[in-house]
């Protein structure tokens, strides 16, 4: 039986890790930039799981049980913030928001 080698997973999140930074940067969307976001989170959480794995260690895991909490409720209140930007201002696009203004 072989395993497969930590830094497949370690390469693997950083290329996610990268996606999300890229998306983030680059789109202009609240959505694609809120969905970048949790897929940062995701490649971080792949990192801690794949050395809570090597080292034989139930903290990792514990960790990422507690970020996926977090995500899940930055997700319902961040989807809630974002209906109520889109009722009020009629567009996602971050250039266009400016809540200061009328």
């Amino acid at each position: 039986m072989t395993t497969v080698p930590i830094a497949y997973y370690l390469v693997l999140a950083a290329i996610l890790f990268c996606i999300g930074i890229a998306a983030f940067l680059i789109k202009r969307n609240v959505i694609t930039i809120f969905m970048s976001i949790e897929l940062m989170l995701n490649a971080v959480n792949l990192t801690f799981v794949a050395f809570a794995h090597l080292w034989r260690q139930i903290s990792g895991q514990i960790f990422v049980f507690f970020v996926m909490v977090v995500a899940a409720a930055e997700a319902a209140v961040g989807l809630a913030i974002i209906i109520a930007l889109f009722r009020a201002r009629q567009t996602l696009n971050v250039d266009e928001v400016d809540l200061l203004r009328n």
